[in-house]
């Protein structure tokens, strides 16, 4: 019984300067590990069991290995932010696996990785296609970079030449119920407004258990019924940017070389009559 609450206080010690030092070392280690940050922490992990289970073991021999094994890689990884070759060094390098949709045979040898690994990668990242791919590489992370041929790469506003306005974080209004008032002094937003919104809803406070303004005005409310359906309120600036989104659809369509004549003329047609509506709804900037 006497050991077996060693072990229970030892282990409680070690998961306690374990957290403590994982704090220390900060969230890169958990989010992104290069092959010497892999090491250290299975060393910190062999070494913190050790302390747990070895009652014959000084406990503080224990304490100073990982603190050796925490405080010299934090020295090194803080030696790295000021010298590109000792990245290189202790966190290797990025590594070619494709380039202008050629598969680099060498450098899947190198990295020893099959080309099923390399496809299965390349669906992660929603390609399935190689020859849709123009450069891939390897992180020095693990992780697969890949970037697609211009022809294949998702359709931007700025492709399209559609103007956008920018976009801020959300602010949370509601919350199990309650308005959060310092969000709403610091957004100028006052309590009669969200409760006004909430009565054209035919909903009360009580029945909210989450509310979020997004930057185009819209509120977005979530019951606190699970049965029930979320509530997202429409924009005057949202339907603007929907209509400006299928205006330029059919512009494109328009520009094409595919569609028959009647059905261009068509297309240009219904972007000339959602142009004059979107000019009707959009304010007078000179006033």
């Amino acid at each position: 019984m006497e050991g077996t609450l060693n072990i229970v206080i030892r282990s409680l010690g070690a998961l306690v300067i374990l957290f403590v030092l994982a704090r220390v070392r900060g969230k890169k280690q958990i989010s992104q590990l290069s092959f010497f940050e892999y090491v250290t922490g299975i060393t910190l992990g062999e070494l913190a069991g050790f302390m747990s289970t070895e009652l014959e073991a000084h406990y503080f021999h224990g304490l100073a290995a990982i603190l050796i094994w925490t405080l010299i890689p934090l020295w090194i990884e803080k030696l790295t932010l000021h010298s590109k070759w000792l990245r290189w060094l202790f966190e290797g390098k990025e590594t070619v696996l494709i380039d202008k949709g050629k598969i680099i045979d060498k450098n899947l040898l190198k990295e020893h990785l099959t080309i099923d690994e390399l496809l299965e990668e390349l669906r992660k990242k929603n390609t399935f296609r190689v020859a849709d791919v123009e450069f891939a590489t390897l992180e020095p992370s693990g992780e697969v970079s890949v970037m697609l041929k211009k022809g294949n790469q998702p359709l931007t506003p700025n492709d399209i030449k559609l103007p956008v306005k920018a976009v801020h974080s959300p602010h949370t209004l509601i919350q199990d119920g309650e308005l959060m008032d310092d969000t709403l002094a610091k957004i100028g937003v006052t309590r009669e407004w969200v409760l006004k919104e909430l009565d054209k809803l035919n909903l009360t406070l009580d029945q909210v258990f989450f509310g979020q303004l997004d930057t185009d005005g819209g509120l977005y409310i979530d019951l606190y019924n699970d049965e029930a359906d979320s509530v997202q309120t429409a924009t005057k600036d949202t339907l603007l940017e929907a209509m400006q989104a299928c205006e330029a659809e059919l512009l494109k369509y328009r520009d094409a070389s595919a569609p028959p004549k009647d059905d261009m003329k068509k297309y240009a047609r219904q972007a000339e009559r959602l142009k004059q509506l979107i000019a009707g709804m959009t304010p007078d900037e000179s006033r």
